[in-house]
């Protein structure tokens, strides 16, 4: 049997900052603040907005960092995003609200990645960034622990 090909790899750059956009469904990783290459995506459920409690399906906006890495995840690999930071968790908290968490770049649901680029046809995520495994596979290779990632509206 023979075994899939890996997806091609993009040049030797290592990002050092991601970008979200999220008006423009684009994520985007720099070396130093050049670009790299785009990507598309889609966003939580309810995109408009920036999160501001569990279950909202709202993206994050702000500064945070890639903490973690999950090679097994629901959504074949997923990179962590920080949220949610001081600041979110104390405005949640003045609301007696959760922050919520597990916010990831993650690729598609396990058994559904022939979906492909579908995918970004509608916002779908429970708040995460979503891409393709193919995508995925290639951000997690070029995006290491500890790079800053700001998402914007």
């Amino acid at each position: 049997m023979l075994s899939p090909q890996p997806p091609p790899r993009l040049s030797n750059n290592i990002a050092d900052r991601v970008l979200v956009e999220k008006n423009a469904r684009r994520l985007t990783l720099f070396r130093n603040d050049r670009p790299i290459k785009s990507y598309e995506i889609a966003l939580g459920r309810q995109p408009v907005g920036a999160k501001q409690f569990k279950g909202d399906n709202k993206t994050p906006e702000g500064r945070y960092v890639i903490d973690f890495r999950k090679r097994n995840s629901s959504y074949h690999r997923a990179l962590h995003i920080s949220y949610p930071g001081p600041q979110d968790v104390a405005f949640a908290a003045q609301r007696k609200r959760s922050a919520g968490g597990d916010i990831m770049i993650h690729g598609l649901p396990n058994g559904m990645g022939s979906m492909g680029a579908l995918h970004r046809l509608r916002d779908w995520t429970a708040g995460c960034i979503a891409v393709t495994n193919q995508e995925i596979e290639e951000l997690w290779r070029t995006i290491p622990d500890g790079t800053p990632i700001e998402i914007r509206p």
